[in-house]
């Protein structure tokens, strides 16, 4: 993907610094996002809470910022007046309201305010649909703590931003895979899956493409503009840990009912299979103009499998749903 300011970028106002962008929140995707800036010849800042944060930053060759999202005194004074602000930072365990938003807000003022900020929300916001596609029309309806918390915090930010003259981008993102978010120690322990004829759809999105969509966010996306991130192939978690199993020469996980997973999976797993939703990624694909390089589980997961012996490739990890 062209470095930002190598394109012609109608959402991009004039004076804004497109050359150089501060990450709150640099975990695997933010370094991802790093890796396409710098190979434009742009630079990166991120915010880093302590010292191994920002040790561990300036091994990517990104300029480390000491600040505390749960600390707003510690957020005054950040580096990021006409920047593009990349927020990918979750927010705090417990409640109803993301804190961290809310401090950051609250420290940025208007000599300080940051050109746009684009903002990974998650597909959680519109809680269980039934299984039925979902578009950004879609009322939201979160079911979850963690999906509220993450909504709470977009009207935050849009309410902060607005009299600012930011302008706020809002990516609600699926389940996240790639490189270092391989489910191998469970496939090598035989952890059990639910059966794919009661698996529910799941969407997705490789780690790559999700890095590429947040800058062409940052290119073509406007004000107030939201867009879901999917591969837009929906699966199941029984295809998924199926194709991953085949990938990693290991056994398919055993599959078992409903009833039995309730009894044998964690709170965590089944709360993945709650709620159903089909995400719908037209508007990503056609407004922003993205062309994904893992279309569906058998791309990403081939090329996440062909990484495994390179260990500087997946840098965090997780399993991601949506």
């Amino acid at each position: 993907m062209p470095h930002l300011s190598a394109v012609g970028i109608s959402g991009l106002q004039a004076g804004e610094d497109v050359n150089d962008i501060f990450v709150i929140g640099c975990g695997d995707v933010g370094v991802r996002v790093a890796r396409l800036v710098q190979a434009g010849g742009g630079m990166v800042s991120a915010l880093a809470r302590g010292e191994p944060a920002g040790q561990r930053l300036r091994g990517y060759g990104i300029t480390a910022v000491a600040g505390d999202l749960d600390e707003s005194a510690s957020l005054a004074g950040l580096p990021i007046a006409g920047k593009l602000v990349l927020y990918l930072a979750p927010p705090p365990g417990g409640g109803l309201h993301d804190t961290r938003m809310r401090n950051f807000c609250a420290a940025i003022g208007a000599g300080q305010a940051p050109a746009r900020v684009v903002y990974i929300s998650t597909s959680g916001v519109y809680g269980d649909c039934g299984g039925a596609w979902v578009t950004e029309a879609t009322p939201v309806n979160p079911q979850t703590s963690p999906a509220q918390r993450r909504l709470d915090a977009e009207p935050v930010l849009r309410a902060w931003a607005s009299p600012l003259g930011v302008t706020v981008v809002i990516l609600r993102v699926t389940g996240i895979y790639g490189p270092g978010r391989l489910p191998l120690a469970r496939l090598q322990q035989g952890h059990p899956v639910l059966s794919e004829a009661e698996s529910p759809p799941t969407n997705r999105i490789h780690a790559d493409d999700l890095a590429t969509v947040c800058l062409a966010a940052a290119e073509k996306g406007e004000d107030g503009e939201v867009f879901n991130v999917s591969d837009g192939q929906p699966g199941t978690m029984c295809q998924y840990f199926n194709i991953a199993a085949d990938l990693l020469g290991l056994p398919r996980p055993p599959q078992v009912t409903m009833a039995e997973a309730q009894q044998v999976m964690t709170p965590l797993m089944l709360s993945y299979l709650t709620e159903t939703r089909r995400m719908d990624n037209c508007r990503m694909l056609e407004r922003l103009g993205v062309e994904l390089r893992y279309p569906d589980l058998d791309s990403g997961l081939e090329n996440v499998v062909a990484q495994l012996d390179q260990p500087n490739r997946g840098y965090l990890g997780s399993i991601g749903h949506g």
